[in-house]
């Protein structure tokens, strides 16, 4: 909110030029190795220690890399500015690299409390930092001072709380197998990556900066609150199927109810984008933002399409048909791609429809195909979100006239409050009482306590 003020639309467009490409390079700073500590059902702390030697040496070239490439995208978006963003932004790779292991620890542990202290830090460490630099008159060099001491930050919360020291580099500890999985989550990361980003991509290079700024921030509103939610539960979720994958009964129903939450918490921000995205990016951004209003209500499909698909790959993650996952990638980035750059005549909001028509159709296709022959039969998970969008849709139906009714009676921050409330309340009481989830909310908290205490306890 904060930057957005102090910084114009062509800054945060800027960036983006160079996010969006070293994004990619982002994937590969642990090379899928994190998952790997995650789900394999026993490793030993010499294992460990040689992917955390990998995870640094990938850190290492990518930072390379990232320098290697500067002088490729001042040429691609004939901006020269970016060549000093790129190196800069560059050497986030290394600290990266060397927390990727201490983290994946954490989380095979079940230690949420402390990867949250991480994210938490890290996050207000880095904001504060973006938040001096723009005062101080730096302009897009505060968004690459955030990022960058992010990174850092994160670094050294993973060092000091994950209470691990790698040991020396040693041969000879079984990484052939570990390798191999972690090479096709690196694919299937890749792939999705190249899907969720093409339209940026395109906009920049043909668009411009501000034009790329203002889809920018309409796609963070869209996907920062259901990434922030998505890492949260598949933490949980990746760390306990993992655990369960040979138990068929207690992984359907522990799955089947990370599904239910995940889209019950997901939904409303859907809803919401849609029905007060002005007031959203009014009252967050500011007024030189308002244009960003539409691509937002344009966007907000895609939560619902994040919510339906992405928990499907905790079961292929944990189960480790990591292949299958690549596959779905593979569909998704086609039909992204294909959509984006149909709806790039028209422009950021081109873009956005073909790229929310994209995922909208894909939801029951990629769905059904992931959890073919699993111990989730598809007509139960369809019948474990129907109460979460029946919510959904009746708190619609209470919030939108009262939205009319605000809109000529209230200023802008006020009316949001009102009717941001009413729904958010509405969406609380249907979901738990005519719905009648209020009892299997409070036995998932249970059983998550007791499955944390168990995690802990064999650690």
């Amino acid at each position: 909110m904060v930057l957005a003020r102090l910084l114009e639309p062509a800054d945060f467009g800027l960036v983006n030029m160079v996010t969006v490409v070293t994004g990619v390079l982002s994937l590969f700073r642990d090379a899928g190795l994190s998952t790997v500590t995650v789900q394999r059902a026993t490793i030993s702390d010499g294992q460990v220690s040689a992917l955390f030697w990998m995870n640094l040496a990938a850190g290492a070239s990518l930072m390379a890399l990232a320098v290697a490439m500067a002088p490729a995208l001042v040429a691609f978006y004939h901006e020269p500015r970016l060549f000093r963003v790129s190196v800069v932004i560059g050497t986030g790779f290394l600290f990266s690299g060397a927390s990727v292991q201490h983290a994946a620890l954490m989380q095979r542990q079940m230690r949420f409390s402390a990867l949250a202290v991480m994210d938490v830090v890290s996050s207000v460490a880095g904001t504060a930092i973006g938040i001096l630099m723009a005062l101080m008159g730096y302009g897009y060099w505060a968004l690459v001072g955030m990022t960058l001491g992010q990174s850092i930050t994160w670094c050294a919360a993973a060092w000091a709380l994950a209470g691990w020291t790698p040991g020396p580099p040693r041969r000879g500890v079984g990484m052939h197998a570990m390798i191999r999985f972690g090479g096709a989550v690196s694919a299937n990361g890749f792939l999705m990556y190249v899907a969720y980003n093409t339209d940026k991509l395109l906009l920049g290079r043909f668009a411009g900066a501000v034009a790329l700024g203002l889809y920018g921030r309409a796609y963070q509103f869209v996907t920062v609150p259901t990434e922030v939610l998505h890492r949260a539960v598949s933490g949980v979720a990746l760390s306990v199927l993992s655990r369960l994958q040979n138990d068929a009964t207690r992984f359907r129903s522990y799955f089947l109810k990370a599904y239910s939450v995940f889209v019950a918490v997901t939904l409303p921000i859907t809803v919401a984008c849609a029905l007060f995205a002005n007031d959203i990016v009014y009252v967050v951004l500011g007024p030189k933002w308002t244009a960003t209003g539409p691509l937002l209500r344009f966007l907000a499909p895609t939560v619902v399409a994040f919510a339906l698909i992405n928990p499907v790959g905790w079961l292929l993650f944990a189960t480790g048909q990591v292949n299958r996952a690549l596959k779905m990638a593979f569909v998704i980035a086609l039909a992204l791609v294909a959509a984006c750059a149909a709806g790039l005549p028209f422009g950021p909001a081109g873009i956005a429809i073909g790229f929310s028509a994209a995922m909208t159709a894909l939801i029951v296709p990629l769905v059904v195909w992931g959890l073919h022959d699993s111990v989730v039969p598809p007509p139960e998970a369809a019948q474990t979100v129907k109460a979460p969008v029946l919510a959904a849709l009746g708190a619609t139906v209470i919030a939108l006239p009262a939205a009319l009714w605000f809109g000529s009676l209230m200023p802008p921050v006020a009316r949001l409050l009102c009717e941001g409330t009413i729904f958010a309340v509405s969406y609380i009481l249907l979901l738990l009482f005519p719905m009648r989830q209020k009892a299997f909310y409070a036995s998932l908290i249970r059983e998550f306590r007791q499955q944390q205490a168990v995690g802990q306890a064999q650690t």
